[in-house]
């Protein structure tokens, strides 16, 4: 899953896009270098940041799923937001795609993804005692741990060890590590200079279930799984 996000304040610059040419440029680079899902979002997230309104969300976001759906009709598309309005006007607009909630959702939420029967990722926050937490029936589970939303990096590293008890609810699992403090913080780098460092971690959550590697650097991690898949 490559990462786009036409957001001016995303924590990784490199994916920071702006303008048509740049979305096209980075949507057709990542599909070359092995994508499978493009993820596109357009309000930062990132810890300490303010989010931008609803209606400046749609704003960078219609004209992006516009030239993603016309340019690439057949590619799988991922939308990051936690608001079900955005996700709403979405699927009205331009039809099924995955749904990538990063706060845990909301009634509304899981009603929206239930009733339109698209995936959604459901992230944890480092939860992953699952029974009794699982929103309703009959929606299409993603299972991301929350890695980058713990608290801190300790805490990420102790879920990333206890990531194999997800299995048992034979569900993908997505794991987004790329270029996080949780790599470069321990290490005395910056997102900029992580790249090895986020592939060995990788590395580790495909051995411990990870069947999705949300990442910036597609072509890096294309190859860390082809590897992956050799060993195996």
């Amino acid at each position: 899953m490559a990462i786009g996000n036409v957001t001016p304040d995303s924590f990784y610059a490199a994916s920071r896009l702006s303008g048509s040419d740049q979305l096209e440029a980075w949507a057709e680079q990542s599909l070359a270098d092995g994508a499978d899902i493009l993820d596109i979002g357009g309000c930062s997230t990132r810890p300490g940041s303010t989010p931008a309104d609803e209606e400046e969300e749609w704003r960078r976001l219609e004209p992006a799923l516009t030239l993603l759906k016309k340019k690439f009709p057949e590619v799988s598309l991922s939308l990051d937001t936690f608001r079900p309005e955005i996700a709403r006007r979405a699927l009205d607009q331009f039809g099924p795609m995955i749904i990538n909630d990063i706060s845990g959702g909301c009634d509304a939420m899981y009603a929206l993804v239930r009733d339109r029967k698209v995936p959604y990722i459901w992230t944890l926050c480092g939860d992953l005692t699952l029974p009794g937490r699982i929103p309703m029936e009959g929606i299409d589970l993603i299972l991301d741990p929350g890695f980058g939303f713990i608290g801190s990096t300790e805490a990420d590293y102790a879920c990333m060890r206890d990531m194999d008890s997800l299995r048992v609810y034979n569900r993908p699992i997505l794991v987004g590590v790329s270029r996080k403090s949780m790599v470069f913080k321990p290490l005395g780098l910056t997102p900029d200079t992580c790249l090895t460092a986020t592939q060995a971690l990788q590395m580790y959550a495909l051995e411990h279930g990870a069947t999705i590697l949300r990442t910036h650097d597609v072509r890096a991690t294309a190859h860390t799984i082809h590897i992956f898949e050799m060993i195996k």
